[in-house]
C-alpha cells in the first residue's frame, strides 16, 4: 500500500538476526482444549500453533504499516484499476512430501475457504474467481475496481495441499476437509507436527529441509527446533504451572496478576524476566457488546444509559491497579481515532453519510467522551442520568425493579462469560445496575459453549472487541456492516445495521490515498461511538511478557509488532544454563 521500504534484492528484514543460532525446545501454553488440526473450519477447536504448518503467497513486513513481500509467490502484477491480481509461484515451493505447490492448490484453497468458512467467504466475497493462467501463475478476478486492498488480501491466503486433502488417510478412508480431524496434515511451512496428545499437547518440529528457509522473508526466523503447546484448563492453573517452570513464556493480560502474582523466587533471582513492549502496530475497540438483535437494546438511549451506569474509575482503581486506559474509540491507540470535531474530507464524508441513513447530531458537534465517576457525587449523577434516559426510552420504576411501562416486563440482562476472571469486572457492574433496578445475571460456560453461543448470537451481552490494523479495509464490513449482522460467525457481534455506516465503510475500502483513508476511518469511528453499540471497555497499550530467561532477541525489534515472539527470537544455551534445568 504505497511505497515499500525494502529493495528488490533485500536479504532479510532489519528486525531479525540473520545469524541467529538454531536449536532448543520452546514450551508454550494454551487454555482449554483442542479437537482438530483442520485450520479452516469454523467448527471445533483447532490446535494452538497450527498456522506454523503453512505458508502464504506473501508475508507481512512488521516494520511497515501495510506491506507484503513474496513467500510462495515470487511476483505479482495488477492493473491500475485493481480489477484483478496475478501471482507467479516460486519454482522451488513445495509441500513437506516434496510435491510442488501449484496454482491448482491456490485455486482449490480459496474455493474451500469460501465454501466452508462463512467468515472467510465474507472476507473474500469480492474475489469472484481464481483460475490457473500459466504453469506457475494464478489469477484472482474481482467483482469491482478501485479497491486497492484486494490484491493484498489474496496474498494473505493460506495455501493448502489439494492432493493430500483429496487423498486417502491411513485408515483407508478418503479425507474430507469439511470435517474436523486429528490426523496431522501435510504442510509447506517451517514446522510440522511431531507428536500430540489429543486435547492436551501438540509438539511441532522444525522442518530440516524447509524449502523456504533462505527466502528474505524467512531469514533469521523459525529458530527453535521444537515448539510445544501444553493445554491447561484455566488461567489460574496455567499461571501456577508457569511459576513451576512447566512452560517457558507467558503473555499476561490480567493487571492483577502482573501487579501481584509474579513475586516468587525465580523473579527475584532474575531467572524469570518481566518485560513490557509497546503496541504500535494496531488499535482496538472493545467493551460490553450489546446484542441489538434483542429488542431491549434497540433504543440508543438504553445503550447510553448502560454506559452511565458503569463506574469504570472504581473498577480500574480497585481491580486493575490503575493500569488501564478507558477506550473512547474503535481505533484506540492509533492516529485513526477521531479527535476534536470533524473537518475537511472527514466532515464531507459524514455529511454524505447523513443522506444514506441516520447519523446522531452529536457526530457533528462534539468529540465523544465516556461518563466519568471520579467520586461518589459524580457516580450518583451518572446513575440519575442513566435513569432519565431509561425513562425517556419507556421504562418506569416499580419497587426495586425497572420495567417496561407498557408490558411491565423487567429489564433483565444476561452476561455471558467463559472465564472466572471476567467476574472481577462483571460483578461490580451488576451491583451498579441493581441500584437503578436492572437485573444483570452472569452465565459462565466453557470455551466451546461460549464460542457456539456467540456464533449463533445466543447472548444478551458479552465483553469482546475488534483488533484494528493501521490500514483498515475490507474487514470493516465483517465488523460493522449490515450484510454481516445476521451472518453466523461474523465479527459483527452487536448486529449493527446502519446504511450510513455501510456508506462510510465503502469510503474506507475505496480510499485513494492515505489521507482519505484516515479521514474515512475517523468518520466511521464517530458513527460507531455515537451510536453507543458498546459500553466502552479498557486497554493497556503494552504487551506484558513473562519468560524464563532462556532466550535472546535481535537488538532491533519490529516497530509495529513488538516483541514478535517467538518468530524472531532464539534459544540461548548460555542463559539457559544459568537459569536452571527444566
Amino acid at each position: 500500500m504505497g511505497s515499500v521500504k525494502y529493495p528488490a534484492d533485500f536479504k532479510h528484514f532489519d528486525y531479525v538476526n540473520p545469524k541467529a543460532p538454531r536449536g532448543g525446545v520452546l514450551r508454550m501454553s494454551a487454555e482449554g482444549t483442542f479437537d482438530s488440526f483442520n485450520a479452516i473450519l469454523p467448527k471445533g477447536s483447532a490446535a494452538a500453533g497450527i498456522g506454523l504448518l503453512y505458508d502464504s503467497l506473501m508475508a507481512s513486513a512488521y516494520d511497515e504499516i501495510s506491506t507484503e513481500y513474496g513467500q510462495i509467490a515470487e511476483a505479482v502484477k495488477f492493473p491500475d484499476d485493481f480489477a484483478w491480481a496475478a501471482y507467479r509461484l516460486r519454482a522451488g515451493a513445495k509441500w513437506h512430501d516434496g510435491t510442488p505447490i501449484t496454482p491448482e492448490d491456490v485455486v482449490w484453497s480459496l474455493e474451500k475457504l469460501k465454501d466452508l468458512s462463512p467468515q472467510q467467504a465474507f472476507y473474500y466475497r469480492s474475489v469472484v474467481k481464481a483460475e490457473v493462467t500459466g504453469e506457475r501463475e494464478v489469477t484472482f478476478r474481482f467483482d469491482q475496481t478501485g479497491n486497492r486492498e484486494l490484491p493484498q488480501i489474496v496474498g494473505q491466503l493460506t495455501v493448502l495441499p489439494k492432493h493430500w486433502w483429496e487423498g486417502t488417510g491411513p485408515d483407508g478412508q478418503k479425507r474430507d476437509i469439511g470435517k474436523t480431524t486429528l490426523e496431522p496434515p501435510l504442510g509447506s511451512g517451517a514446522y510440522k507436527i511431531k507428536s500430540f496428545d489429543p486435547g492436551k499437547r501438540v509438539v511441532y518440529e522444525r522442518v530440516k529441509d524447509y524449502w523456504g528457509d533462505t527466502l528474505p522473508v524467512n531469514v533469521g526466523q523459525n529458530n527453535f527446533d521444537e515448539i510445544r503447546y501444553d493445554y491447561y484448563r484455566d488461567d489460574t492453573v496455567e499461571l501456577e504451572a508457569f511459576k513451576g517452570d512447566q512452560f517457558d513464556v507467558r503473555f499476561e493480560n490480567v493487571a492483577k496478576n502482573w501487579a501481584t502474582a509474579y513475586k516468587f523466587p525465580a523473579v527475584e533471582e532474575k531467572r524469570v524476566v518481566l518485560e513490557e513492549f509497546a503496541q504500535r502496530g494496531s488499535g482496538v475497540g472493545l467493551g460490553f457488546v450489546m446484542n441489538l438483535r434483542r429488542a431491549k437494546f434497540q433504543d440508543p438511549r438504553v445503550r447510553l444509559a448502560l454506559n452511565y451506569a458503569f463506574n469504570y474509575e472504581e473498577i480500574n482503581r480497585t481491580t486493575f491497579f490503575g493500569m488501564y486506559e478507558r477506550v473512547n474509540s474503535y481505533y484506540f491507540g492509533t492516529d485513526l481515532a477521531a479527535k476534536g470535531q470533524p473537518a475537511g474530507t472527514e466532515l464531507e464524508i459524514l455529511q454524505e453519510a447523513k443522506t444514506k441513513g441516520p447519523v446522531p447530531e452529536e457526530v457533528f458537534t462534539k468529540p465523544f467522551a465516556n461518563p466519568v465517576a471520579a467520586d461518589q457525587t459524580q457516580e450518583r449523577n451518572n446513575l440519575r442520568e442513566a435513569l432519565r434516559l431509561l425513562r425517556e426510552a419507556g421504562y418506569v420504576t416499580e419497587g426495586t425493579r425497572l420495567v417496561d411501562a407498557k408490558t411491565k416486563e423487567p429489564l433483565r440482562i444476561e452476561f455471558l462469560i467463559n472465564s472466572p476472571t471476567a467476574e472481577r469486572y462483571v460483578v461490580p457492574y451488576r451491583q451498579q445496575l441493581a441500584k437503578i433496578g436492572i437485573d444483570l445475571t452472569v452465565r459462565s460456560v466453557d470455551a466451546s459453549q461460549y464460542s457456539n453461543r456467540v456464533r449463533s448470537r445466543d447472548f444478551d451481552m458479552i465483553y469482546s472487541g475488534w483488533g484494528q490494523s493501521l490500514s483498515p479495509g475490507n474487514e470493516q464490513q465483517d465488523h460493522f456492516g449490515s450484510a454481516a449482522a445476521d451472518r453466523q460467525a461474523s465479527s459483527n457481534y452487536a448486529g449493527i445495521k446502519n446504511p450510513a455506516i455501510d456508506y462510510v465503510i465503502q469510503r474506507v475500502i475505496y480510499a485513494k490515498d492515505r489521507a482519505e483513508l484516515e479521514a474515512a476511518t475517523r468518520a466511521l469511528d464517530r458513527l460507531l461511538v455515537w451510536n453507543h453499540y458498546v459500553v466502552p471497555g479498557w486497554t493497556y497499550r503494552f504487551t506484558r511478557l513473562a519468560r524464563w530467561d532462556r532466550f535472546s532477541r535481535p537488538e532491533t525489534l519490529p516497530y509495529y509488532a513488538e516483541p514478535q515472539f517467538p518468530t524472531i527470537w532464539w534459544w540461548d544455551a548460555e542463559k539457559a544454563a544459568k537459569t536452571g534445568s527444566r
